[in-house]
């Protein structure tokens, strides 16, 4: 199973900064949907320049205009970039348009989907590398919001996928159990007094 840094800062200055602490410990490095539209496509390029051999993930969350949106990523230095899952199916499909033409990959995120088993199943079918099941910080904040329901909704689709929003130390061996492939980390990082630590923790907890 792969780690994979959210970093939701909002500067590229500290993405790099914290790309360079965490880099030994993760396998992909996310530029959060606020960095991208603070800093744009520049963000992207300096991230990939600086660790040409690390994933990097542009989570452009793209609702529409798919094939553009995607296009524009991957020529700035992106290896995966995000489609909403809510997105019409012509939407992702154009998006992984653009990825195969650039060998690279469609991260489709379920964030707001009520149904993400069977979406998961439609976009793979369109696609799609993984999808990522998600859960953002205001559906995180909800009644009766639990971690294990993107584990099992995971594990029902049974298609490749990521987990991300509530992975921590305490619950990333379940997210590898579920059979993930990969584990997305944000404020159990980026929010640690020394995020290196934090990082190298995470990589520990993976069996």
């Amino acid at each position: 199973m792969k780690l994979q840094v959210a970093m939701d800062v909002l500067t590229t200055a500290d993405a790099l900064a914290l790309a360079a602490k965490v880099a030994p410990f993760v396998d992909i490095l996310e530029l959060g949907t606020p960095l991208v539209k603070a800093e744009g496509l520049s963000a992207i390029t300096a991230v990939k320049q600086a660790h040409p051999d690390k994933i990097v993930f542009a989570d452009l969350k793209t609702m529409d205009a798919g094939e553009l949106e995607a296009d524009i990523a991957f020529k700035a230095g992106a290896d995966l970039v995000t489609v909403l899952g809510t997105a019409g199916d012509s939407t992702i499909a154009g998006a992984v348009k653009a990825a195969k033409a650039h060998g690279k990959g469609i991260v489709v995120d379920l964030i707001g989907v009520k149904d993400k088993v069977t979406r998961a199943r439609e976009v793979h079918a369109i696609g799609a590398e993984f999808v990522e099941m998600h859960a953002g910080l205001d559906e995180q904040a909800e009644p009766g919001f639990t971690f294990q329901t993107l584990l099992t909704d995971g594990e029902t689709a049974k298609v490749p996928f990521s987990v991300a929003g509530g992975v921590k130390v305490s619950t990333i061996a379940a997210v590898q159990a579920a059979g993930a492939q990969v584990a997305v980390a944000g404020g159990a990082i980026y929010s640690a007094a020394d995020p290196a630590v934090a990082a190298a923790e995470l990589r520990a907890a993976i069996s």
